[in-house]
């Protein structure tokens, strides 16, 4: 009987390919439908926005740290596809005694990879998984971290509470394959700092993402005033934190991202 591992060391079982999917995590549920396993998908959270117009057949099972799993119930899965850090581990423990669950762990972009060949292998898609893979890795083959001059980088999640981002992190590594410097990567996942802290660090770029927190240009105006030395832009947030299919979009916009800085 096949068994499967996900990033946690899980061991799950699937005795024929999955045929009602349900995807807690964003990214990977756009990577389901890019491997063609839209009709597979029976249930997704509410912030599972991509592809557009794909979604109006699906069940929302509630927020990515708030699963109804009462739903999940109802829908009878044959596998779920979760992740460490974005869904709940009591809430991803309850499903686990009763379905296959498999959890992601992504802290870079290698991780990243291997969570979509799995997910090919489980799902029984791997020249699709293989194919997004190369592609997404000739991309970034040609995007140079020298291509702009090193700047001392605060990348912000979350505004009042301010929170950045640490060195062990996903953003972080799209930070430094951008060529930037990420001025808080001795710290750990997601530290609160303050913008004294930012000051102190000598941030010349700050970098305001569209998600978790949708961060606008009145928030821009704000921290020009609290850093007037440095560059302050508003970015793409799912570029940076989007760990599936999306990525087949970031090396693009990352080179348009350093002309920016550079104009």
């Amino acid at each position: 009987m096949p068994l499967y591992t996900d990033q946690l060391n899980h061991i799950i079982q699937l005795d024929n390919p999955p045929k009602r999917i349900v995807s807690l995590v964003p990214s990977q549920t756009e990577l389901l439908y890019d491997l063609g396993l839209g009709n597979q998908i029976a249930g997704i959270t509410r912030f599972c926005v991509h592809p557009r117009n794909a979604f109006t057949p699906k069940m929302r099972i509630g927020g990515t740290k708030s699963v109804k799993t009462d739903l999940v119930r109802q829908l009878q899965p044959d596998l779920i596809i979760a992740n460490k850090e974005e869904n709940v581990k009591d809430q991803v423990e309850e499903l686990r005694r009763d379905y296959p669950v498999w959890t992601s762990d992504i802290n870079n972009l290698e991780d990243a990879y291997d969570m979509m060949a799995a997910i090919g292998h489980l799902t029984g898609t791997e020249p699709e998984a293989a194919q997004i893979i190369d592609t997404i890795k000739a991309g970034f083959a040609q995007l140079s971290p020298a291509a702009v001059p090193p700047h001392r980088t605060a990348y912000l999640v979350w505004q009042k509470p301010f929170m950045t981002i640490g060195g062990d992190t996903f953003i972080h590594d799209m930070l430094q394959r951008c060529g930037f410097i990420n001025i808080f990567a001795h710290h750990l996942r997601y530290p609160e700092i303050t913008p004294e802290e930012l000051q102190a660090a000598q941030c010349d770029l700050l970098l305001l993402p569209s998600e978790p927190f949708p961060f606008k240009e009145k928030h821009v105006k704000e921290w020009e005033q609290r850093l007037p030395d440095a560059k302050v832009l508003l970015t793409d947030g799912e570029m940076f934190s989007w760990y599936g299919s999306r990525l087949l979009l970031a090396p693009e916009y990352f080179r348009r991202l350093q002309e920016q800085l550079l104009a």
